[in-house]
């Protein structure tokens, strides 16, 4: 095994995963390779432009690519020459034809390194795939590569959170690795020791727990989301108030208050198409039951998006024709520019088909927001976005919003109507400047 002061490592797939991992990995202190098929998103790399919004991962792009410990390619022979270790962080999108993940890029990955193994090499998987797949891959990586065996396969889950990864990638909450081989154990270990001496757990497990630790983990939070949500629901109808029930439940230590914050509910990248993709391979291993609970997480976290619509739409007089909505949101989540199943984009393009003239604002999402969205009004400024708005929709928590000044929004308003979708306004504060608020789960 080579040690790790001299341990040089690919990162294979340069999205939001593998960009993160390989210039944390480089702040480190290790040399590192990143690897794309997409040459325009490697020359932007290069260039020391992060493809995506991340806070921190710019700085730390730019300073490694000037050490030179970090760098950028599009080939698969010069990364199998180059680094003893291979991290695969591809993309496992949703199926277009189904639920099920869309496993292309990882068998890709595994299928263009291998014939490229020419020494032991430990490859380490840490993309989200369904149970099963490692061990399909490890099979197929000795398979096709010349030094047959002796390329091993682990998989270690990553657990990186949108606006937080850089921190998430340093400062790992634990660290798993599902193998059956001692070298890929000392080899995952030897990576991450600076974390394991600060006292970050380190777990071995076999393939098939390790490639479950991550999906289990999303569909628990997706669920305990979408609790919440469910009892928004009940509040609405029975008179109560959902912050002030989040709040008491949150007192019991066993139930805790984090993702306990009702409103529009979940999107993004991860959530939605890992808990489908869960239900997925649950029907195929035929244990669809044990997962049929998350189909109804799935369906209240739709019906949340409705409901804001409603809301509005009660505003207004019930009808959006010819009517001018601000939405303050188009990132599915706050410090961040994904808009991968964006529950604020879903809303506003809904509101946009009923008739309504739909102006968005959001401090980083916008261009992506115009590339997906172009039937939508798009401003660059909270206020710009506002002028003449019948009713103002707040869909993304940014502290921008957060921290609006209801007194100088009015000003450019038609109607000081609000509905606040992830309740994170002061109801007295907005109604005590003369503005009608709506939120989910309150009176």
């Amino acid at each position: 095994m080579v040690e790790a002061e001299r341990m040089r490592v690919s990162v294979i797939g340069t999205g939001y995963l593998g960009a993160t991992t390989a210039a944390c990995l480089a702040e480190m202190g290790y040399e590192v390779i990143g690897l794309d098929v997409d040459e325009a998103k490697i020359s932007m790399l290069r260039s020391g432009r992060v493809p995506f919004f991340e806070p921190g991962l710019d700085e730390l792009l730019t300073a490694n690519l000037e050490t030179g410990r970090l760098r950028f390619t599009t080939d698969f022979a010069e990364t199998a020459e180059f680094a003893d270790v291979h991290l695969i962080c591809v993309g496992t999108p949703q199926r277009d034809d189904s639920g099920a993940a869309d496993l292309r890029y990882v068998n890709s990955a595994v299928e263009r390194l291998a014939p490229h193994l020419t020494r032991p090499t430990v490859v380490v998987g840490r993309s989200t795939v369904p149970v099963g797949t490692a061990a399909t891959l490890a099979a197929r990586l000795a398979a096709l590569a010349p030094v047959g065996a002796e390329a091993e396969l682990g998989w270690s889950p990553e657990f990186l959170r949108e606006g937080f990864g850089v921190e998430d990638t340093l400062r790992p909450n634990r660290i798993v690795i599902g193998t059956d081989s001692s070298r890929v154990e000392k080899t995952v270990r030897a990576l991450w020791q600076q974390q394991v001496d600060e006292g970050v757990p380190f777990l071995v497990t076999d393939l098939q727990t390790a490639e479950l630790v991550k999906v289990s983990a999303n569909a628990f939070l997706a669920t305990k989301i979408s609790f919440i949500n469910a009892m928004a629901e009940v509040s609405e109808v029975a008179g109560a108030d959902v912050i002030q029930l989040a709040e008491a439940l949150s007192y019991d230590d066993r139930i805790g208050g984090k993702f306990l914050g009702p409103g529009l509910g979940f999107g993004g990248g991860c959530l939605p198409k890992d808990i489908r993709a869960f239900m997925a391979r649950a029907d195929e291993l035929g244990v669809e039951p044990a997962l049929s609970f998350l189909r109804e997480v799935d369906a209240i976290n739709q019906r949340r998006r409705a409901r804001t619509i409603d809301i509005a739409r009660q505003l207004i007089g019930g009808n959006f024709a010819g009517r001018t909505v601000t939405v303050l949101g188009a990132a599915f989540k706050p410090n961040s520019d994904d808009i991968r199943d964006s529950p604020a984009l879903d809303v506003a393009s809904t509101i946009a088909s009923l008739g309504a003239r739909v102006t968005v604002y959001d401090p980083a999402a916008l261009e992506r927001a115009r590339e997906e969205h172009p039937e939508l009004n798009y401003a660059d400024s909270m206020l710009e976005a506002a002028r003449g708005a019948d009713v103002v929709l707040l869909l993304t928590e940014w502290a921008e919003f957060r921290e609006a000044n209801p007194e100088e929004l009015a000003t450019v308003v038609a109607q000081k109507r609000i509905v606040d979708g992830r309740n994170a306004l002061d109801p007295t504060f907005w109604r005590a400047s003369g503005w009608t608020y709506r939120a989910l789960g309150r009176q």
